[in-house]
């Protein structure tokens, strides 16, 4: 009998998809998006499924090699990841990989003297937990019930000043300096990400992007596109789509999970077991 409730019981269970564009200005992409998909049931309650997306940031050389470079080692590392790591730990640490990947690329002799630097959102998945971990200003939301809430605080400048009570909501929507960070991964030797943990229901969508995305459109329209009935890829080339209607003129990414189950289940002594059927 127990064997037959562990097989009834409800697996997380997600769809994703993905787009990118250049835009209507640039004529190369420093956006870099990738994923780990778990390749069976044991991986996916032992490792999790991880998604991640990065921005090169303008102004430095090589972006795109910033970008691509902190997108591999993350997911790279995921899949070398011990079974049963407490995601709140890993994904930190696998940020601060990629960071040290990044500053390492300066020093490599075909780039030598070059700066390069990214932005970089990462969200691991299992169970029914999301972890998501960050540096800079691209974006994680949560869509739950038609309604997006912004889950990342922007690294920036302006952020700051409004946290600071120095400058309203509007006034950093408008700011000339609105895109100046104050962390990034690559300029330094370490860099400290920001992660939250979420718990995860049933019909939740989770919607990584860039800033090319978010500067272009507010969490109603977000919500409003990723709640439709429509194949995922269609969603997520629908999101970059309109985002670059409206403007074009940044690299604009956009990941989006779509939550079909999860698998509850409880923590005892910081760890993971499965509620009974």
């Amino acid at each position: 009998m127990r064997r037959m409730l562990e097989a009834a019981a409800p697996m997380l269970d997600v769809q994703f998809g993905q787009a990118s564009d250049f835009g209507k200005v640039r004529t190369n992409n420093e956006d870099a998006m990738g994923s780990f998909i778990p390749a069976s049931r044991h991986q996916a309650r032992s490792l999790g499924y991880l998604f991640a997306v990065a921005d090169g940031v303008g102004g430095y050389d090589l972006g795109e090699v910033a970008s691509a470079t902190a997108i591999s080692v993350i997911t790279e590392e995921f899949a070398k990841a011990q079974a049963g790591t407490m995601l709140m730990g890993l994904l930190p640490r696998l940020i601060q990989f990629a960071n040290a990947a990044v500053h390492d690329c300066t020093l490599a002799q075909q780039y030598r003297g070059k700066k390069m630097a990214t932005t970089l959102v990462a969200c691991a998945l299992r169970y029914d937990q999301a972890i998501v971990s960050h540096v800079g200003d691209s974006r994680c939301y949560l869509v739950r019930n038609g309604q997006a809430k912004q889950i990342t605080q922007d690294h920036t400048w302006v952020n700051e000043q409004r946290k600071m009570g120095l400058i309203s909501a509007s006034e950093m929507a408008e700011s000339a300096s609105r895109h100046v960070l104050i962390r990034s991964l690559g300029p330094e030797m370490f860099v400290s990400p920001d992660t939250t943990a979420l718990t995860l229901q049933a019909g939740d969508v989770l919607v990584l992007c860039t800033d090319g995305l978010h500067d272009e459109m507010g969490n109603e329209t977000i919500a409003e596109i990723v709640s439709q009935n429509k194949n995922i890829d269609e969603v997520a080339r629908e999101l970059v789509a309109r985002a670059v209607e409206i403007d074009g003129g940044d690299n604009t990414t956009a990941q989006v999970i779509r939550v079909r189950s999860v698998e509850q289940v409880g923590m005892y002594r910081g760890r993971p077991y499965r509620m009974p059927a």
